[in-house]
């Protein structure tokens, strides 16, 4: 039986490219997130994260180039008990929410790659 993973998983905050000695580099502004535990959750088989913060507790925030861009991923938040805000906007869920499952199935390729 093959044991799933999440290697890394980072959130898209902007693309951008630049320059350099007539190469360019395009290039993404991503925010890191960590797996909540070491396998995935035992009731719905799906992967939990949560954002990464640095030792300051600012968010963990990076550069990487496009190239190294694997698969999308569909993050579901985990709602909890308490009632989310009519007024919330779906752009604002990332600050809203604590944690996520990682919806491996969103499409057979991400079923393939967080089974």
């Amino acid at each position: 039986m093959r044991r799933s993973s999440i290697s890394s998983l980072a959130h898209v905050m902007c693309f951008f490219a630049f320059t350099f000695e007539g190469i360019s580099y395009p290039c993404a502004v991503v925010r890191w997130f960590d797996k909540a535990d070491n396998g995935p959750d035992e009731d719905t088989g799906m992967w939990i994260v949560k954002p990464s913060y640095d030792n300051g507790d600012s968010p963990l925030i990076g550069i990487i180039h496009v190239d190294s861009i694997y698969q999308a991923a569909h993050l579901i938040p985990l709602y909890g008990t308490h009632a989310i805000p009519q007024d919330l906007k779906h752009y604002d869920s990332y600050d809203a929410f604590c944690t996520f499952y990682v919806n491996k199935f969103a499409d057979h390729h991400a079923f393939e790659i967080a089974s």
